[in-house]
């Protein structure tokens, strides 16, 4: 199985080594490839990922000269991996732990379904934000009936890759999360504890994060029309 991973990078210089050592780590064995996708990320984090590729042929860099937000970066790193059999889709802060990825393409590579998210288990964020992105996802579970801890952490295969590349550049999907579920393929989670964050920081967060929760919601209710 040829793997493609898709990470899009906002402020996340002091994360992608150790992101791609890990995930190096992970997938010994594996026919694989890493896309660093930087959506205009106004730190080092595009030399640091042209140094990891300029290191080894398997990592790749997408430069976006607009910020154009998480899950848009990814449908731009999965439409620039055409050549794989399974896509992951992971952040770079370290917080989804790459040591999850050979469980979600194992629980893949069975084949009942397209897509496997990592469920999101541990105290990763403060109790506030916890309980705001449960409500949310449990809405949108009731919307699309994706799995209520599904999130931009999953593997998927082809079918579902060009259906969330088609829906968030053409149907302007806000959520990569959102485009599986209006897939209409099978998909399901694996719990998957969450790292507190070490070092670095997320670049989608606060009002990012609000705006985000609040185009999906309202997305998902137009597109069940």
């Amino acid at each position: 199985m040829r793997v493609a991973v898709v990470v899009p990078v906002h402020g996340n210089e002091t994360t992608l080594r150790p992101l791609a050592q890990r995930l190096g780590t992970a997938l010994a064995g594996r026919d694989w490839r890493l896309r660093l996708v930087i959506d205009a990320s106004p730190d080092d984090s595009g030399a640091v990922a042209g140094a990891l590729a300029g290191d080894d042929h398997r990592i790749g860099v997408t430069w976006l000269t607009v910020n154009v937000g998480q899950h848009a970066a990814l449908a731009h790193g999965l439409a620039a991996e055409p050549e794989a059999d399974a896509w992951v889709c992971l952040d770079a802060d370290l917080q989804d732990p790459p040591e999850a990825v050979p469980a979600l393409l194992d629980r893949l590579a069975a084949g009942d379904v397209s897509a496997v998210f990592a469920g999101r288990r541990g105290r990763y964020e403060s109790r506030m934000r916890r309980l705001t992105g449960t409500v949310h996802r449990r809405v949108v579970a009731r919307l699309t009936g994706l799995p209520p801890d599904a999130g931009a952490f999953l593997a998927m295969d082809a079918a579902v890759r060009d259906a969330v590349v088609s829906a968030v550049r053409d149907r302007d999907a806000p959520s990569v999360v959102l485009a599986v579920g209006r897939s209409g393929r099978p998909v399901t989670s694996l719990p998957v504890e969450r790292d507190v964050r070490a070092e670095g920081r997320s670049a989608w967060s606060g009002r990012a994060r609000l705006r985000q929760s609040v185009r999906s919601l309202v997305w998902a209710v137009r597109s069940r029309r």
